[in-house]
């Protein structure tokens, strides 16, 4: 695809060698995300951050990518407080938040409200969650994580081995992370959710039709064992009809230290979209678990930032600018190694 001014509202707009680029581009961009270097290429260019679901990696990590190219973040954080409460259109809303910004990141609660909004936009609009649609962006630091946590075990994304756990039905991240997957070359996936909570037989066809191997597995144990990512993520509570019936799966799959030493392999790296639910009743992934070097949860928030800053280098066009930009870091910045 052709980034530059486009919008990016599903993982099957891109095809791999739009992966390798624009992972080639956050590398790059590696030394600014760590505050080793500054750069000011987006200096007076202004994002419009429209969240109209509770977020907050997402959300921070995006205007964080943002100020680190130099430019500016304006944030609409619920519809109660837009003009969206008031009766206006997404189409009227798009027409004049596209005024004020060179892009938008959006994220709305119903599925295709984001490429609604797009049609209407005059500048780039990026998808940050359509209900239990997609999550393209989210997607992509999930891969760009596994391939660096491959890469540091001597592994390539193709041919890996990776086990999705949890609610499979309503997590995007998860849905859109698979059929970015079916992009590469013999992988294993193995599907591990309660009943009920499978993934879309769309998204399993995607893999399936690519040759993939896929099993589909409702025990717990059996479905982690033999694989080189262990991916969990929490049960999605605002996509079901009542907190009741989100309260029926909550906790069914949980992961800690001693499932993982039984099933795993030593080296098995751990990730997860977060937030991980830290109820007591819930905790698909155990606090004992964070003292594990193979869990990977915070490199993979580390990368958001890289990732989601070429997403924005690359629609507006400055890859071959940031390093005309540059400038030392003038203030103390705590160490922050490499994410891997």
């Amino acid at each position: 695809m052709d980034f530059v001014g486009s919008h990016i509202i599903s993982v099957d707009q891109f095809d791999r060698g739009d992966i390798d680029r624009l992972f080639e581009v956050a590398d790059a961009l590696a030394p600014f995300a760590r505050r080793e270097r500054i750069t000011r290429v987006l200096q007076g260019a202004i994002l419009s951050n429209m969240f109209f679901e509770p977020s907050t990696r997402t959300r921070v990590s995006f205007g964080c990518a943002f100020n680190l190219l130099g430019g500016d973040v304006r944030e609409t954080t619920e519809v109660k407080s837009s003009a969206l409460a008031k009766g206006e259109s997404l189409h009227d809303t798009a027409r004049v938040l596209s005024g004020y910004s060179d892009v938008i990141v959006m994220r709305h609660p119903e599925e295709g409200s984001v490429a609604e909004f797009a049609t209407a936009s005059r500048v780039p609009v990026i998808n940050g969650g359509d209900g239990a649609n997609e999550h393209p962006s989210q997607a992509l630091l999930d891969l760009y994580t596994v391939r660096r946590e491959l890469r540091a075990r001597g592994r390539a994304i193709d041919g890996f081995r990776i086990a999705v756990v949890g609610d499979l039905r309503f997590g995007r991240a998860v849905h859109s992370l698979l059929k970015l997957l079916a992009l590469f070359d013999q992988v294993t996936v193995h599907l591990v959710s309660p009943p009920g909570l499978e993934t879309p037989d769309d998204v399993v066809a995607v893999l399936q039709d690519g040759g993939h191997a896929v099993e589909v597995y409702h025990d717990l144990g059996a479905g982690i064992h033999h694989v080189d990512i262990l991916y969990v993520t929490r049960t999605q509570e605002e996509r079901f009809a009542s907190p009741e019936e989100a309260d029926r799966y909550r906790g069914l799959f949980r992961v800690n230290q001693a499932i993982y030493t039984e099933n795993c392999e030593p080296n098995t790296v751990i990730m997860h979209p977060l937030p991980r639910d830290s109820r007591a009743q819930a905790q698909e992934l155990d606090d004992d678990l964070n003292t594990n070097p193979n869990l990977a949860i915070f490199r993979q928030t580390d990368n958001g930032v890289v990732v989601r800053m070429a997403l924005f280098a690359m629609v507006l066009d400055v890859v071959d600018q940031v390093q005309d930009h540059a400038r030392p870091v003038t203030w103390y910045t705590a160490k922050r190694t490499p994410s891997g």
